[in-house]
């Protein structure tokens, strides 16, 4: 029998509508898995309930129905198990580079010299080393989430969410990053959630894609991705896969319509 490494069971979610106060579901149960090292994109309609989904998964909101479980253990709260970038850069102002990455280090009481080893490794795989003193002012938007990530990694989580990342920087500097994490998930042979709506970047990083319905979020249809790496987001088989995924969405976004 084979043991996933995350598995999302029956997940719903609702909220309470402040202008109805009726309560609105986000997440209508939603169940999938991954595999141990796998890099799955998860992708859907803007405001389907993408991000909720994730929150739920990292343990920062409470579902209403449905579980999930790492290593087959269920999971309640927040924990060291799971590491998130967001959108945002979420970086100290007042702290630099290297104490960003060293704060939950810190947190759980990480000797001095240990944290800082292990901070500079981090700093080091997404090529920051010799930026350790600056503070984020001082950085580029990309840099800056590259702080971030390795922020996420130097706790070393079982599995790595992330929520939209690269939304906040100009496009170069999106594929750029995005050759980054594919160089990270390589080299860490990390369990990779990315959530997103980009149809191009998903189908250049993903082994998987999971497609949403329209709010509230429902599983459409899972794609398996089975272009080689590196990947030409100029071949026919990737502009094929993607004009698909792409009609799948924009039927999703054309009920919001009606």
């Amino acid at each position: 029998m084979m043991k996933f490494k995350l598995e999302i069971n029956n997940i719903t979610k609702t909220f309470i509508d402040r202008e109805t106060n009726k309560r609105l579901v986000a997440v209508k149960d939603i169940s999938f898995k991954v595999e141990e090292g796998e890099f799955v994109c998860v992708v859907g309609p803007s405001g389907c309930g993408k991000t909720t989904l994730l929150r739920v998964i990292a343990g920062l909101e409470n579902a209403d129905k449905g579980e999930v479980l790492i290593d087959g253990e269920i999971i309640k709260e927040s924990g060291p198990e799971i590491g998130m970038v967001f959108q945002e850069f979420a970086l100290f102002p007042w702290r630099t580079v290297i104490k960003n990455v060293e704060f939950g280090l810190e947190y759980k009481g990480v000797p001095v010299e240990e944290r800082e080893k292990l901070a500079k490794k981090y700093l080091q795989m997404v090529d920051l080393d010799g930026w350790e003193g600056k503070y984020p002012f001082e950085l580029s938007g990309g840099m800056r989430q590259r702080a971030a990530i390795a922020r996420a990694l130097v706790n070393e989580p079982k599995i790595l969410l992330m929520d939209e990342p690269f939304g906040s920087v100009d496009a170069q500097s999106r594929n750029l990053l995005q050759d980054y994490i594919l160089r990270i998930w390589k080299e860490t042979s990390k369990t990779i959630l990315f959530v997103g709506h980009h149809i191009d970047e998903a189908v250049y990083l993903a082994e998987r894609i999971i497609v949403l319905t329209a709010l509230p979020a429902q599983v459409k249809n899972i794609h398996n991705i089975d272009l080689s790496r590196p990947r030409n987001r100029t071949s026919v088989k990737f502009q094929e896969l993607r004009a698909k995924i792409l009609k799948e969405i924009v039927d999703e976004v054309k009920k919001t319509w009606v």
